[in-house]
């Protein structure tokens, strides 16, 4: 419980400031339309959504009618309907998404990058798919074809998240690093699906060195030990896409609709911020000095 006021505090003090700016920027449709005052605050909504993705439960439902509705009424008493929760859950996408900007960790001049497959449905089902029948594309990963999104993430050493994007399945993994990393400095390492002389000069000019593996009919490389360490220790990525799918719960095919994807997302990534121990690299600033110079 101490953890879920915590939670609500860091939500609550971020929408006081975020709400009048992203109240001054909308647009009036014109159209006269119905709008019911929620009992549940936006800050609230926002906080049992991403504890769901904190708590274990595989759906949403069983996780709110049976310890949100048993269990959490101190906590939060103007609780309302599920059907009337789901509703809730798909007008705080905006808020979720900036919330998870303001919660990103903050470059150390070590960097990895990957992506990993969001699958909407099983490959037998395709033909038959209509919730992403338009958005989710084809696509080929090293467990090979799926369908539905991509997720381009970028961590530093300690585990914390410093770039997100996502694609449809078919698009190239080099394409969006560009955008990825913007804000970076020092070193980026990535696997050989992001090998492109062109995207590493394009990195070179904003102060960032890609480091990625080689294939085998390529001439080695001759790295420094420390990148040659550093590209052993890319595991760390890989442990947080496994943390990210199997307990923040990003990935299932039970989507009704394209917003709802993108919260359960969202909110999974915000979920995985708040974790005390993430997946990092022991190394002192005196032993990276070291190995630097060889």
């Amino acid at each position: 419980m101490d953890k879920l006021e915590a939670i609500f505090v860091d939500v609550d003090d971020f929408f006081v400031k975020f709400e009048p700016a992203w109240r001054a920027h909308l647009i009036e449709s014109g159209q006269k339309q119905r709008f019911k005052e929620s009992r549940l605050s936006t800050s609230e909504v926002m906080t049992i959504i991403i504890a769901f993705h904190q708590s274990g439960f595989r759906d949403f439902k069983s996780f709110y009618n049976n310890l949100v509705c048993r269990y959490w009424r101190n906590a939060f008493p103007e609780l309302v309907s599920y059907t009337r929760m789901l509703k809730l859950m798909q007008t705080v996408l905006v808020p979720l998404c900036s919330y998870l900007t303001h919660r990103k960790a903050k470059p150390t001049g070590i960097a990895f990058i990957d992506s990993t497959t969001l699958k909407v449905c099983h490959n037998l089902r395709i033909p038959r798919h209509k919730v992403f029948a338009d958005i989710a594309e084809r696509g080929k990963s090293s467990m090979g074809w799926f369908y539905g999104f991509k997720l381009h993430l970028v961590i530093n050493d300690e585990g914390g998240i410093l770039g997100i994007k996502v694609t449809t399945g078919n698009v190239d993994d080099r394409h969006p690093v560009p955008e990825l990393a913007t804000n970076l400095f020092g070193t980026l390492y990535g696997d050989k699906g992001y090998l492109s002389k062109s995207l590493e000069a394009n990195l070179a000019e904003n102060g960032v060195k890609l480091v990625t593996g080689i294939r085998k009919n390529m001439k080695a490389k001759v790295h420094k030990l420390w990148d040659k360490l550093m590209l052993r220790k890319r595991f760390i990525i890989e442990t947080v896409f496994d943390q990210l799918k199997n307990i923040s719960q990003i990935e299932h095919s039970r989507h009704r609709s394209c917003v709802t994807f993108m919260v359960n997302l969202v909110a999974g990534l915000i979920a995985y911020t708040f974790q005390d121990k993430k997946p990092s690299i022991k190394v002192t600033r005196l032993e990276k000095d070291m190995l630097m110079q060889i």
